[in-house]
């Protein structure tokens, strides 16, 4: 919308008829008033020169003494030149008195442009050529009603947010509630043959249990890391050294899923400035993952680099690709790429959209690229916190 009223040219005030003929009889009756002032004071100064002898001679030696041109013309005739300069006076003060009401009929114009928009229609914008002084109003106007219409806009993106949050929630609480509930009332019952019964039928409740704690517990890191107010411990520590122990604490579970976990990072050592614990958490979310849904993977790459004044840190896989059309999602929190929301093969789908909040919080971004070859997730990190990141504008996610 800033830009379409940008782009869009200043049109001049269209007087009305009714303001054109205001205007006209502005102007007589300038001119008219003027006229018979000036009369006036031709009249007046007539009398005082013949009725004031030494005033008419002062008047007579002043003609006498000034000439003009080479030929040294004489005034003879004051009312002449008296007339021509009340002319001209006359004509700087109508222009004055036009321009003056012209501008008050802008101000008019603008005044009911502002009504308009104040009736609700917020996507009209004042585009009037007006003078300088109410030109600067009207831009600080249209900027005014832009930030409006942009506060708005947000506002019902995080009502629309709020609502989705609640529906994703209730929904993912509601499945593991209800088998809880279900198993416990068969416990309640008595419902059960065996011990082994009682046991599997505990068991699954406690099971579900632990998957709604899992989910509260996410929740509850999502909407803390969501807040820009939210801490930042800040730490200087070694990249590398901080990716060999995220391999070594996932290797065994990798063996399991005949994976290799390999690091690379140049220089090394890579010292840089972040929260280690939330940034442990990032890796933790994507190892997970790449564990879990790098499906026919051999080997996970963690890689560190330094660019410039970034870091940039590859978690990669060379498993099944990611569709295209869900790689614009992966970071919407409660998204899966498996159409069902799962939990037996998916965790509570914030996992992703806590990683992106923590990177935000260090000022960095971070997104996925999908390959047929291999899967990446791709962080830009400041080495030192505080310091802006040049944004990729086709990769970096809001």
């Amino acid at each position: 919308m800033d830009e379409q009223h940008n782009n869009q040219p200043l049109k001049k005030v269209a007087l009305t008829g009714k303001e054109k003929s205001e205007l006209f009889a502005e102007g007589v009756v300038t001119v008219i008033l003027l006229l018979l002032l000036n009369l006036s004071i031709m009249v007046l100064l007539q009398q005082a020169i013949i009725t004031n002898p030494q005033l008419r001679g002062g008047v007579w030696m002043i003609k006498n003494a000034i000439t003009i041109g080479p030929n040294e013309w004489h005034i003879w005739s004051w009312q002449n030149w008296f007339v021509v300069l009340m002319a001209v006076a006359d004509i700087l003060v109508v222009y004055w008195r036009l321009i003056r009401r012209y501008h008050q009929m802008q101000m008019w114009h603008v005044i009911g442009e502002l009504h308009f928009i104040a009736d609700g229609h917020l996507e009209h914008r004042i585009n009037l050529r007006v003078n300088r002084d109410l030109q600067r109003v009207i831009d600080s106007v249209n900027t005014l009603v832009d930030s409006t219409v942009r506060s708005m806009d947000e506002e019902r993106k995080i009502e629309k947010s709020k609502d989705e949050l609640i529906t994703n929630v209730s929904h993912d609480l509601r499945t593991p509630l209800t088998s809880i509930i279900g198993y416990l009332g068969l416990i309640e019952d008595q419902q059960y043959q065996t011990r082994d019964e009682l046991t599997k039928y505990t068991h699954t409740a406690y099971v579900k249990a632990q998957q709604m704690k899992v989910l509260v517990e996410d929740l509850f890191e999502y909407t803390k890391v969501r807040q820009t107010s939210t801490p930042i411990t800040k730490t200087t520590f070694d990249m590398e050294q901080m990716l060999e122990q995220l391999a070594a604490s996932f290797e065994l579970e990798a063996q399991k899923k005949g994976m290799q976990i390999n690091v690379r990072c140049h220089p090394t050592p890579l010292m840089m400035e972040a929260d280690t614990e939330k940034l442990g958490r990032v890796f933790n979310n994507l190892l997970a993952n790449a564990l879990k849904y790098g499906k026919g993977a051999n080997q996970i790459t963690l890689e560190a680099e330094k660019i410039g004044q970034e870091a940039i840190i590859k978690v990669s896989n060379d498993g099944q690709q990611i569709p295209s059309d869900s790689l614009s999602q992966l970071f919407d929190r409660f998204y899966r790429v498996e159409a069902s929301r799962s939990q037996e093969t998916g965790g509570t789908g914030l996992g992703l959209a806590i990683s992106q909040s923590i990177i935000a919080l260090h000022g960095g971004y971070i997104y996925a690229d999908s390959t047929p070859e291999l899967t990446s997730f791709v962080i830009h990190l400041p080495l030192k916190l505080g310091q802006p990141v040049k944004a990729d504008t086709h990769h970096s996610q809001e």
